[in-house]
């Protein structure tokens, strides 16, 4: 079992969303980490098969994405996800299961089993109008899977989720990942800290880092800061650092930041998280959003 993206570029007239971007995924869960514009959407909806690269290829085990065939072993989840308001749960997936040419006897054996999977059974009959974020979000995980698929791609999955949704959604992923292909994309970096074994960190189309959660972290190691300084000194930091937190401490404020050398003598070492990471990387971009 074998993803292969092979020199891929993406151009939408004079941009590059994707620049000679080569990775090959197995079996596991992947994290996407980028900043909005980093080419994270592109590059998925690529592995779908959705768009063509400019240059490059998309192939599982030997098969292009563009074929028939690989639509049958591909689920995808996009950002925006539509739905029939009007429809049930049950109706939807049935539909769902239609279009992707499963036949109707197995199609609602496997709808019960996967309405179970995400905690909708109860909520089969009901009109999709009625479900909130989470569950139409754990709706659209269901029809993703109908036709259990090898290969699942989410996009922003957990976006407008509230803790206890989210937790749930990671839980039913992490399940799923020992014999599939999963790649999944977020803001949210606690989600992919928790569930993925490989995290891929993209930045202005290209891969700039690829490996587990301790390997990724190691290129922050030391450059993790916490001080408590003047309203003065924190007001100067916030402009040149990225910071990751801060708070008042009576009449100083407490900070946590990231940089390469020591930012004044009250600081000390902190150990570095994947949200540091992000930040290290990505503060100037979500700061110019």
């Amino acid at each position: 079992m074998e993803l292969k993206i092979d020199r891929v570029t993406k151009n939408y007239g004079s941009k590059i969303a994707c620049d000679r971007l080569s990775i090959t995924l197995g079996k596991g869960v992947y994290g996407l980490l980028g900043a909005n514009g980093a080419g994270k959407t592109t590059l998925m909806r690529m592995m779908c098969g959705i768009l063509n690269p400019t240059s490059g290829t998309v192939s599982y085990d030997g098969i292009d994405v563009s074929r028939e065939e690989y639509r049958d072993i591909l689920g995808y989840l996009p950002q925006d996800f539509g739905y029939y308001p009007e429809f049930t749960a049950q109706d939807f997936m049935m539909y769902i299961a239609a279009l992707k040419g499963i036949p109707k006897s197995k199609a609602k054996a496997k709808t019960a089993e996967l309405l179970e999977t995400v905690s909708l059974k109860n909520e089969a009959k009901k009109k999709i109008k009625t479900f909130s974020g989470g569950m139409k979000q754990r709706l659209g995980i269901a029809q993703a899977l109908l036709n259990d698929p090898k290969i699942l791609v989410l996009d922003e999955p957990t976006a407008g989720l509230d803790p206890k949704e989210r937790v749930r959604f990671r839980n039913i992923i992490s399940r799923m990942g020992a014999d599939r292909i999963i790649l999944l994309s977020t803001h949210i970096v606690s989600d992919i800290e928790h569930i993925a074994d490989t995290i891929l960190v993209m930045k202005n189309g290209q891969l700039i880092h690829e490996g587990s959660l301790d390997e990724i972290i190691e290129v922050i190691k030391g450059k993790v800061w916490e001080c408590t300084v003047p309203q003065k000194i924190a007001d100067e930091f916030t402009v040149k650092y990225p910071i990751i937190n801060t708070r008042n401490a009576g009449d100083e404020i407490f900070l946590r930041l990231v940089c390469d050398e020591k930012p004044c003598e009250t600081a000390v070492n902190a150990e570095a998280t994947l949200e540091d990471l992000y930040l290290y990387y990505f503060s100037e971009e979500e700061k110019g959003e």
